[in-house]
This record gives C-alpha cells, structure tokens and sequence, in this order.
C-alpha cells in the first residue's frame, strides 16, 4: 500500500483533502517492525509523530524493582505517540511502547507536521481528541490500580476489551490486573454464577452488559 492511501486508511487524517494528503505523505514513511520491537523508551525523545497501521502495542512503565507495570494496549488505527506539550516540536514518551504483534507504523516528522497542519488548524480537533483519549485510559488505570477491588478490576477489563480477555492466557490477565491468578478464578466463577458472564470452554462471553458495566462504576 503507498504512503498515500496508508494515510486515507487511518481515521486520524479522514478530513484531510488530496492536496493535504500529498504533503503529509512527503514528511511520512511507512515500517514493519517485529513482535517484542520496542518503539519508546520512558523518557526518550523522538522528532516523529507514530500511527499504528496494523499490529497491536502495548504501554508500559516499569517499577524501582523492575518489575513491568502494564498500561494499556493501542490498537491499530490509533495514535502511538504520547504528547504531552503541543508547543514543543520535540515528543518525550511518558512510558514504553513495545510491539505485541508484528507491525506497521507510519512516521511523521513532527516539526514539519506542525507547521504544515496544526499551525494552519488542521487535524486540531482529532489531535486533541486522540489526546483526550489517552487520558481516559490513563484515568481508568488510576481506577485499576488504587480505587478498584478484585471483582471491578475484572470487570472493567471484560467490558472494556473482552477481545483481548479471550485472547491472554489468565496467567498474564493476573499480572496486568496485580492480583492472583486464584483470585482471577474465584472472580470470574462469582460473575458466572450471578448470570453476568457465561464460560464455554474457558472462553468469556458476556450475558448482562449493563450490570457487568454497573460492577465497576458503582466501585
């Protein structure tokens, strides 16, 4: 796919026009990546602007033990980069980016894209909303990690990204959620037995979206 109809693919540049495309498309380049790459390091400054064409990648910090400490995962079709100065042509990553899957990304030089779009208030609004964004998943870890009890913290997870929960083995469901892979068990088995989830060999699958959602936000 060229570099051109890679930008018309993403939802982030959707209001952009042919003309604008063919100047985004001259500050871009597109690459693959492997499983495990690491595209930021915490702290690491980088001079491009990163969107996730296909793949899947996660966010994470790690502790004064060196222990990793999961975030959250950015799908494909989504924003990687972490902006915390809009001012600056320079991007600090407030956390590490690493490749769950093989991938692609785009890679934009962000001075340039700056000035060519958000000087002249273009892609402003899907900016910010890709910022808001972020914060959400921000907040709902702050939820995760010091208000959320066991059963919330499940929950969530399930209602938000039941893909995913299918998806993971329940060994690493248990370590980015920070608690034990029996209290993961006793969890799930409670949420069957009051009829909000259904397991079919060892598959989750949602039967009361409404009191699942309720579980947590009551929280």
């Amino acid at each position: 796919m060229s570099i051109k109809n890679t930008i018309k693919s993403l939802d982030f540049f959707a209001s952009l026009n042919v003309q604008e495309i063919d100047i985004l498309a001259s500050i871009s380049s597109t690459n693959s990546y492997n499983k495990n790459y690491i595209l930021h390091y915490e702290k690491k400054a980088s001079n491009q602007l990163l969107f996730l064409i296909e793949g899947l990648a996660k966010s994470y910090k790690i502790d004064k033990h060196n222990n990793e400490i999961f975030l959250y995962y950015i799908y494909k079709n989504n924003l990687l980069s972490e902006i915390s100065n809009i001012k600056s042509n320079i991007l600090f990553s407030f956390s590490n980016i690493e490749l769950v899957e093989e991938s692609k990304i785009l890679s934009i030089n962000y001075a340039q894209f700056q000035e060519k779009f958000l000087n002249k208030n273009l892609l402003n609004a899907a900016f910010t909303d890709a910022i808001i964004l972020r914060s959400q998943q921000l907040q709902s870890l702050v939820n995760r990690e010091f208000i959320f009890d066991s059963v919330a913290k499940v929950a969530m997870m399930i209602h938000s990204d039941l893909k995913m929960f299918n998806k993971l083995k329940r060994h690493d469901i248990s370590l980015i959620l920070h608690i034990q892979p029996e209290t993961l068990s006793r969890v799930l088995n409670r949420l069957k037995r009051n009829k909000v989830i259904d397991i079919i060999h060892g598959k989750i699958f949602v039967l009361d979206y409404i009191e699942l959602k309720a579980i947590y936000e009551d929280n």
